[in-house]
């Protein structure tokens, strides 16, 4: 049995600056998330605060568990566990097809109970967690040699990204394997390797983007907006409006008239519009401020970081919120085709919440014994 002085040691305060960040994200978002979702919880369920009690029920309290938990136990036990809770949560993501939940036409959540969770969420983490481990685990062999280095990677990573294909979640295997490859680069991976590995993605997106057709669809609506903006490029054609509309300062919280009428997913993918209408560029440039300042304490903090194993935890924690945050803010904006990838924090979503909560958590940790 664990000694559990050993696994709650602690040799120095947490980062105060990671976790302030994070709570004015979460506090942000929750007030956005209670504005943009007003007008749907009163037509679908009669409460116009039903999504924001949801968030917090499901979402806020989960994470605030996940930070506090993942804040108190060194990471470093958290290396001997890595594998098995990759192997869990991917076993969830196989379920999905079978018995998943469906919600608006995509099934991508498991039930427990009156609990729903989806578990590509959970691999953001537990891919992050393996890898650092993986990585750090061995000698230099690992990010060197073929067959006991790049192949192992590129298994695990091509098995992680058939699961995510079958749901099919293409943003997410993006954000995800891509932010895979930045660690296993970072960890020392020749440059050759990550070259090849783009090579190998781009192949299998392409085939996956010309067999479903809704991801080709998304892409006539960004290369052509306007000639589409009635189909394909309808939701782009109303998130802009809803930005534009916004100006400088915004129309005032709780005002805006997109996410009442046209602007489709104003909790979810589209809610950084709703931000920016209601408030402003000012309103918008804070949020960005804040997730600028969010990844690159993360990256400062690995700087600082003498162990292999945490070192890789911030890297691959800040890029993955770094990379999800900026392909959210930027697609909304019409700066690339549609994902589906909801924005960090803010966005409707107990699990993604939760565990992005609880990176921070495990980022703390690493801060307070390094």
């Amino acid at each position: 049995m664990p000694n559990l002085k050993t696994i709650f040691r602690r040799a120095h305060s947490a980062d105060q600056m990671l976790a302030a960040i994070m709570a004015l994200l979460v506090a942000g978002g929750l007030v956005i998330l209670a504005s943009a979702s007003s007008n749907l919880g009163e037509v679908n369920y009669g409460d116009s605060y039903y999504y924001l009690k949801h968030q917090i029920l499901y979402g806020l309290t989960l994470g605030i568990a996940g930070f506090l938990i993942a804040s108190r136990v060194h990471y470093t036990w958290l290396k001997k566990v890595a594998f098995p809770l990759l192997i869990v949560s991917a076993l969830c993501l196989l379920l999905v097809p079978f018995v998943g939940v469906t919600v608006q036409g995509a099934t991508r959540w498991l039930a427990i109970g009156p609990i729903t969770f989806q578990p590509s969420e959970l691999l953001k983490i537990t891919y992050i967690l393996y890898l650092a481990a993986w990585l750090s685990g061995a000698s230099r062999r690992r990010t060197q040699d073929v067959r006991t280095g790049f192949l192992p990677f590129l298994i695990v990573s091509g098995g992680i990204a058939l699961l995510l294909m079958l749901q099919p979640a293409t943003s997410t295997l993006i954000i995800l394997l891509g932010s895979g490859l930045i660690l296993y680069t970072f960890g020392g991976a020749p440059f050759k390797y990550f070259l090849i590995s783009v090579l190998l993605g781009v192949v299998a997106i392409g085939a996956l983007i010309s067999i479903t057709g809704y991801q080709l669809d998304r892409i006539k609506g960004f290369l052509n907006p306007s000639e589409t903006s009635q189909a394909e490029g309808f939701h782009t054609t109303q998130a802009l409006i809803a930005i534009g509309s916004g100006g400088i300062t915004g129309v005032g919280y709780g005002e805006s008239t997109t996410k009442v009428s046209f602007l489709p997913e104003p909790t979810d993918d589209s809610i950084f519009a709703v931000a920016a209408e209601e408030f402003g560029f000012i309103g918008s440039s804070i949020i960005v401020a804040l997730f600028g300042s969010l990844v690159v304490r993360l990256y400062m903090l690995a700087w600082r970081t003498k162990d292999q194993f945490g070192q890789l935890l911030l890297v691959g924690f800040g890029t993955v919120i770094g990379a999800q945050a900026f392909v959210n803010m930027a697609v909304i904006s019409g700066m690339g085709p549609l994902t589906g990838v909801p924005l960090p924090f803010i966005s409707y979503g107990g699990t993604a919440l939760a565990v992005f909560m609880t990176m921070i958590g495990i980022s703390s940790n690493v801060s307070a014994n390094n």
